[in-house]
């Protein structure tokens, strides 16, 4: 399998801190100059899915991790139950506002993604039924982040 990056993200944000925060970071996706013309038609969208390679993410072997926003006494959860970024494949993906596009280059917020991070792939959102799930649940330990996935979908 091959997979080579369109482009790279460009920021400003080099370590993850708790002085910012992700919703309100604006991003520029710098997509590689021969593929600028793949972008067009793009900008008639409000949000895209980017999808990006979690190239600073410290890779483990570890099946389950100890999840860092859930209670303190929470077990162990299975990696792939959760959006931490040590994963077997370290890929990354979020959906974020399209602010506008110049050239190659697409401003966004809400991109969470450092600085460099390349990016493999960039799709259109569209609110298509499986892209968007109105009745869904998740653990308990995890309601704040689905409250959240709700509001911002308001």
């Amino acid at each position: 399998m091959n997979i080579k990056p369109i482009g790279r993200v460009d920021n400003g944000v080099y370590k993850r801190t708790d002085e910012h925060d992700w919703d309100s970071i604006i991003s520029t996706i710098i997509v590689d100059s021969e593929l600028e013309e793949a972008l067009d038609g793009i900008e008639e969208y409000s949000h895209i899915v980017v999808l990006f390679w979690l190239d600073r993410a410290k890779q483990d072997d570890l099946l389950k991790v100890k999840v860092p926003y859930g209670p303190k006494d929470l077990n162990p959860q299975g990696v792939f139950a959760t959006r931490i970024p040590q994963r077997p494949n370290p890929i990354g993906v979020s959906t974020v506002e399209l602010l506008s596009r110049a050239a190659n280059m697409l401003h966004v917020i809400g991109l969470d993604a450092f600085h460099g991070t390349p990016v493999l792939d960039i799709k259109p959102y569209t609110g298509y039924k499986r892209e968007f799930v109105l009745n869904f649940h998740v653990p308990e330990w995890a309601q704040y982040l689905a409250q959240e996935g709700r509001e911002a979908a308001q």
